[in-house]
């Protein structure tokens, strides 16, 4: 199989002896290996050699996801080497940046989702009220660089049709202009594994898609976040940490990642807060605890304690 020019008609020619390497990227709860299941499904079908390598797990939590896909007639390896990367498929636009360089100079195929995911890490100043950095190049800049790339608000597109969850087969529609396989293939390897009840949606996403690239405009780039205006209650904030001892295994993670070191594991490998007054709620511990064993309550002074609390849960708090 070979990668075409963009268009309409995917005629399905024979696989030829090229491998096809195809790179997708994002953040966890996109739905990166749905969309590179249905790839590595779809070439299997045609008669082709597939070889898949991804990355998951915590990822799931909202950190970055990857996946690679490599098909042809004979495939040795499953990674694909930096530079050597037909197709690269981001769904989000940072993570689309981060992975440019394996991109195949000049002939390869950049597709990306403008949508913004500013993870936590993004917070390098992570004092209260201050905007996170995010990556600044748009996406005239990055696709004028490029010998064919797309940029699209694929998660506009997708809420359009009902469900913005869907972003991820708008995207497969402007893939599948790029690579030989009909339109009646990927249809029906997407109503196969999608959730039935998503079906209708779903395949309405993959042909939004495939027809955009018709008439293929660049959006707008986001506006710069306003500074945030000042909160008269920001130094009355507590940030309390709800920690429910039952549900947390010790798995450590909290406490490597807190920027403020302000958590350790106690005598019985429980986490408890070592130093509540340094806590900035930057809610790292919350949204990467595996368990859910942590949650971080905003409250002011004198604001009760939830019931959970007392059952089973550690409360501390730290006014800022």
């Amino acid at each position: 199989m070979r990668i075409q020019e963009p268009n309409r008609a995917g005629s399905g020619s024979s696989p030829t002896e090229t491998v096809v390497s195809v790179l997708m990227v994002g953040v966890g709860g996109q739905g990166i290996l749905m969309v590179s299941k249905v790839l590595a499904t779809l070439c299997q079908a045609a008669g082709l050699e597939v070889k898949q390598s991804e990355v998951h797990g915590m990822a799931k939590r909202g950190g970055a996801v990857f996946s690679h896909v490599r098909f042809g007639a004979k495939v040795h390896s499953p990674l694909i080497p930096e530079g050597e990367a037909d197709v690269l498929l981001a769904l989000e636009w940072a993570e689309g940046l981060r992975w440019l360089h394996y991109l195949r100079p000049e002939k390869g195929v950049f597709i990306s989702d403008v949508r913004r995911i500013v993870p936590p890490f993004a917070c390098r100043d992570r004092g209260r009220g201050v905007a996170p950095r995010y990556a600044r190049s748009t996406p005239a800049e990055i696709i004028g660089r490029l010998g064919t790339g797309y940029a699209l608000d694929a998660t506009g597109i997708a809420r359009d049709l009902g469900n913005e969850r869907a972003a991820n087969t708008v995207l497969l529609g402007v893939l599948s202009t790029a690579l030989d396989f009909p339109e009646e293939a990927w249809l029906e390897v997407i109503t196969r594994l999608v959730p039935p009840k998503t079906v209708d949606v779903n395949r309405a996403a993959f042909l939004a898609g495939r027809a955009w690239v018709e008439n293929a405009v660049l959006p707008e780039p986001a506006p710069e976040p306003a500074p945030p205006a000042a909160d008269p209650l920001l130094g009355r904030i507590v940030n309390r940490l709800e920690i429910t001892r039952a549900w947390c295994k010790g798995c450590d993670i909290c406490v490597k990642f807190c920027p403020e070191r302000c958590l350790a594991l106690d005598a019985e490998q429980i986490v408890v807060p070592t130093d509540p007054e340094a806590c900035t709620g930057c809610r790292l511990c919350e949204w990467l605890c595996p368990d859910f064993a942590i949650r971080l309550h905003k409250e002011l002074p004198g604001e009760a304690a939830p019931a959970g609390a007392d059952a089973g849960a550690d409360a501390v708090g730290a006014a800022r």
